[in-house]
């Protein structure tokens, strides 16, 4: 019977934390891409970046009722990709400018990253 090699152990031990960053990353890339995935949601974070704007504003530019922008800014909200300003009885909402450069990293390595480092 072979004996436990001590080397091989800890060489497991690094791959598992290295799958377990890789996992945590990719869990991170699918939830931006969940996001991104609706082309309205796209629309909204373009003419968001450009401007502020409030519900009824959003829906006249996008030809959409009031009530389904309101449920696209949830999810934007939630993912931290647009702000909400008040202004006055209105509320105004703008990209995260941060959080948007910070979705483009991680995509970014994603996409070029060499997996061959995670021994895939």
């Amino acid at each position: 019977m072979k004996k436990c090699n001590h080397n091989n152990i800890t060489f497991m031990q690094r791959q598992n934390r290295n799958l377990g960053s890789l996992r945590d990353d990719l869990k991170k890339t699918a939830r931006i891409c969940k996001v991104l995935s609706v082309d309205t949601r796209l629309k909204m974070i373009h003419i968001l970046q450009k401007r502020s704007l409030c519900v009824n504003a959003l829906a006249r530019v996008l030809g959409i009722t009031p009530a389904a922008v309101s449920q696209h800014l949830r999810i934007l909200r939630d993912a931290d990709i647009v702000i909400a300003e008040r202004r006055g009885y209105f509320i105004h909402y703008q990209v995260n400018q941060e959080e948007l450069e910070k979705w483009y990293e991680v995509l970014r390595e994603f996409f070029m990253r060499n997996y061959g480092e995670w021994g895939l």
